[in-house]
């Protein structure tokens, strides 16, 4: 399998805890459980945020914290001002919001095949990452 970047929607979805538990959140587990899969310091910063809105995950301290526990298993790239740069310019190039800019420059700096989204585009391709909506069935 070759190396891919997981945007937080995929990381929201896995987290979800209700019975019985969406479609959606059965895929992301299961591909969550790959090989070779990195996350960024945006990623997870984002999944706090979705872990603590009352109307996202609405997660308790001690669930959030058994989630990063999971995620920080993954391999994690930090925001560095070259990501941020190589943001700026996917930007102007394909008009992607800034936060997504950001996940494609960081999907881009792990040489990352593949970038596991539902935000984004199906099969577009980014700098040689391709968009993977796992939730599409082709």
């Amino acid at each position: 399998m070759p190396n891919a970047f997981v945007d937080t929607n995929i990381l929201v979805y896995a987290a979800e805890e209700t019975d019985p538990l969406p479609p959606k959140s059965r895929t992301a587990r299961d591909l969550l459980l790959q090989r070779g899969l990195f996350l960024s310091v945006q990623v997870l910063n984002e999944f706090v945020a979705n872990a603590r809105h009352p109307d996202k995950l609405d997660l308790s301290p001690a669930e959030e914290q058994d989630w990063i526990r999971q995620w920080m298993l993954f391999r994690i790239l930090p925001l560095t001002t070259e990501t941020f740069v190589r943001a700026l310019e996917i930007h102007l190039r394909y008009g992607l919001s800034h936060w997504d800019s950001l996940i494609v420059g960081s999907a881009n700096a792990a040489d990352c095949e593949l970038l596991y989204s539902e935000d984004l585009s199906h099969g577009q391709t980014y700098g040689g990452t391709r968009v993977v909506n796992p939730f599409v069935h082709d």
